[in-house]
């Protein structure tokens, strides 16, 4: 499983612009798979995905195609781990 991290660079007003895309992009990776769940980060200066992939490479090329990273408007950190305890109701994620 992978934990991205996504910055913003630019003014929340050009984020703003390209939310559309984004989020069209999201739906595109959910419906693939690639993500189990993403949201903003608080304060507002990014946002975080869970993803699970075959390969870091498949993730990477997905992220490079986010219209955030594309526009230089946020740029990502990629952390990948094996969950090895979870809370009741969360087990899944020790298989992904």
């Amino acid at each position: 499983m992978f934990i991205v991290s996504l910055t913003y660079v630019k003014p929340v007003e050009e984020i703003d612009a390209l939310m559309s895309k984004h989020v069209a992009w999201l739906r595109l990776h959910y419906r693939s798979g690639l993500f189990i769940a993403s949201g903003r980060k608080i304060p507002r200066k990014g946002g975080i995905i869970l993803a699970t992939s075959d390969s870091r490479e498949r993730l990477d090329r997905a992220l490079n195609g986010d219209p955030f990273v594309k526009s230089g408007a946020a740029t990502f950190e990629v952390t990948e781990f094996t969950a090895s305890m979870t809370a009741p109701g969360a087990e899944i994620l020790k298989s992904l």
